[in-house]
C-alpha cells in the first residue's frame, strides 16, 4: 500500500535520527484494526517520528486520542510535526516522554481500545502485563517485530531480544483470556484480542 508525502517525510526524519519505523504493511494493519475497533483511545509504546502513530490515528474515530510514549523527547517533537503536517488536531495526540514502564502504570485501567508495542524488545513481557490492564474487554494489543528478522523461529538464537519475543509468543498462546494471531507483515505483527469475559466454570 502506498504512502503519502507526510509519511514519506516522517520516514526521512526517522532515518536522520536513527529510528527504524514500521513498514507500510504493518501500518495498514494497524489502521485497519483501529478502524474495526472504532478506537477512541490508543496507546503506543515507541513514538519514533510519528509513522505508526499516524497510521493509528488515521484508523481511529475522528475524536480518538492517541497516547504515545517514548524515551526520546526529540523524536516526539518530530512526531508532533508529522501529525501537524497530516492535519491531526493537537489534542488528538498526547505525547509523554519517559520509559514505558514508568509511564504505563499511570494510565487508566480498562480505558484503551488498542495498545501497540514497538519499544525495547526485552520489555515485551512487561508491556503485555500492562496492556492487559489498560485494554477494555474486546481491545487488542499488538507487538511489532514478532519474527525478529527470522531469529525467533530458530532455537539456536539465544540473544536477549530473541528470547524475550519468543517467551512473549508463548505467554500469549497460553493465555486463555486472549485470542492471538501472527500477521506476516513487515517483521511480523503479533496481535491478541482480550476476550469480553472469562467463561464460567
Amino acid at each position: 500500500m502506498g504512502e503519502d508525502d507526510v509519511l514519506r517525510a516522517a520516514r526521512e526524519r526517522a532515518q536522520e535520527v536513527g529510528v527504524v519505523p514500521i513498514g507500510s504493511g504493518v501500518g495498514a494493519a494497524l489502521r485497519f484494526l483501529a478502524a474495526v475497533l472504532d478506537a477512541r483511545a490508543a496507546v503506543e509504546i515507541g513514538t519514533g517520528t510519528g509513522v505508526s502513530g499516524l497510521w493509528l490515528l488515521r484508523g481511529m474515530r475522528s475524536d480518538g486520542v492517541l497516547t504515545t510514549v517514548d524515551v526520546e523527547a526529540e523524536h516526539q517533537r518530530l512526531a508532533k510535526k508529522t501529525f501537524a503536517e497530516a492535519g491531526i488536531a493537537s489534542n488528538r495526540a498526547r505525547t509523554i516522554p519517559g520509559s514505558a514502564l514508568d509511564v504505563l502504570p499511570r494510565l487508566t485501567d480498562g480505558h484503551y481500545d488498542i495498545v501497540f508495542c514497538d519499544g525495547d524488545k526485552r520489555e515485551y513481557a512487561a508491556y503485555l502485563k500492562e496492556a492487559l490492564r489498560l485494554l477494555r474487554p474486546g481491545g487488542v494489543v499488538c507487538f511489532d517485530n514478532a519474527l525478529w528478522h527470522d531469529r525467533v523461529a530458530d532455537p539456536a538464537q539465544r540473544d536477549d531480544e530473541t528470547v524475550s519475543i519468543r517467551d512473549l509468543g508463548r505467554a500469549i498462546a497460553e493465555n486463555d483470556d486472549l485470542v492471538p494471531v501472527l500477521l506476516p507483515v513487515g517483521d511480523g505483527l503479533l496481535c491478541a484480542k482480550k476476550i469480553w469475559a472469562p467463561e464460567a466454570d
